[in-house]
């Protein structure tokens, strides 16, 4: 079965930055918009950025746009998000998630069919 698996998440302190990855089982991955969300605790999942399947088009969330950098090699079955500037307000867990049926740039996470298990991301203040 197609699997997403996170990693990169650690403790870091306002103002770092951490770079997540995020890799695929299979290159069919290579053919799906792939996207981060994020959830804090007690919190809904919140769209973070998403990327197509080509690379040519990204959207970002408002709360990170600016700061965070979303990338993907193909070759390698690989998603990045690259995190600088750093806040206590971006502590949450991460996840990876891919939309195997449409190929817009869907900030719902109802529209992703694939998630991975999530790495944690803190920021201490």
């Amino acid at each position: 079965q197609a699997q997403l698996v996170e990693s990169g998440g650690r403790l870091v302190q306002t103002g770092g930055s951490l770079r997540l990855s995020c890799a695929a089982s299979s290159r069919t991955f290579n053919t799906y918009t792939l996207a981060w969300f994020r959830q804090a605790s007690g919190e809904e999942r919140e769209f973070v950025a998403a990327i197509s399947w080509s690379g040519g088009s990204i959207h970002y969330a408002d709360s990170v746009k600016g700061r965070f950098t979303i990338s993907r090699d193909n070759a390698k079955n690989i998603m990045y998000l690259q995190m600088d500037s750093l806040k206590p307000e971006d502590t949450a867990d991460y996840y990876c998630a891919a939309d195997t049926v449409t190929r817009g740039l869907a900030v719902v996470p109802s529209y992703y069919a694939l998630w991975g298990q999530g790495t944690r991301v803190t920021v201490s203040s």
